[in-house]
């Protein structure tokens, strides 16, 4: 039964030091498969070096959105040399990117310019996405259409409604489903989670983010993932090997991962 987190920060030293010992931990409880999204261009080197050092790491380079005073021009430019090509090393998705409207102070329109010119990146390269978006799905929705996008993606740590969900899932993107789901109190996510069709559902951990209930004021890590599920397979009343298969296979499918 191998799990696939499909957004984990394992490669941020300041949060997991013991990098080895936290991926053997992550490994021995089932979490076969890593992708890590960049959040700027002074990570990718280590990002991209870890997965094509370690087996079952792959790397989604990106500029997340609410960290603009770190990003420059020609860091587009290097994103952009870094996804062409083929081969192992080839990143399998450009992340994290999108629009953040929950903290106001960040400019909405650098960074709607930002989302779009590595929508446009990821289109050349024929790359899925991983997206960040929070109180601003009906703007992304909107880009992703207007921009033609094709090649879908994950909408990661989802916490919108059953009808955004669906819109993304016609547009070709999987729902992330992570740590939000183990509250009692996040009903809304929990039944939106529990409704949606199982080949739109793929597991995150977010680690070091997004703590699970059980789990609260720690750190997130990647060994939890199997708790994530157990979590889904809670809601949607199934056998959690059942979930496990198909929320594993999900990710493979959306981001190119090998079986």
């Amino acid at each position: 039964m191998e799990l696939i987190d499909t957004h984990c920060h394992l490669d941020l030293e300041k949060h997991f030091p013991q990098f080895d010992n936290a991926l053997a931990k992550a490994r021995a409880a089932g979490v076969g498969k890593i992708v890590l999204p960049g959040v700027t261009q002074a990570g990718w080197g280590r990002l991209m070096e870890l997965c094509n050092q370690e087996h079952g790491l792959y790397g989604a380079p990106g500029l997340h959105p609410l960290y603009l005073s770190h990003h420059h021009p020609h860091h587009l430019e290097e994103l952009e040399e870094l996804v062409t090509g083929s081969g192992t090393d080839r990143p399998v998705a450009i992340g994290e990117i999108g629009l953040d409207y929950y903290v106001e102070s960040v400019d909405r329109t650098a960074q709607q310019q930002l989302f779009e010119q590595q929508l446009k990146i990821a289109a050349t390269a024929g790359l899925p996405v991983l997206l960040h978006v929070r109180k601003a799905h009906d703007q992304v929705l909107a880009t992703l259409r207007r921009k033609h996008f094709a090649h879908g993606g994950i909408v990661h740590a989802f916490n919108g409604s059953f009808q955004q969900a669906c819109h993304y899932i016609k547009l070709g993107f999987g729902i992330g489903i992570g740590g939000t789901i183990t509250y009692d109190r996040a009903k809304r996510i929990r039944k939106v989670t529990s409704q949606l069709p199982k080949d739109s559902l793929v597991l995150e951990t977010d680690a070091p983010d997004i703590p699970l209930a059980n789990h609260r004021g720690e750190s997130n890590h990647p060994k939890y993932l199997s708790e994530v599920l157990e979590a889904l397979a809670a809601l949607r009343g199934e056998a959690k090997e059942a979930t496990a298969g198909y929320t594993s296979a999900n990710a493979r499918r959306i981001l190119g991962l090998p079986s």
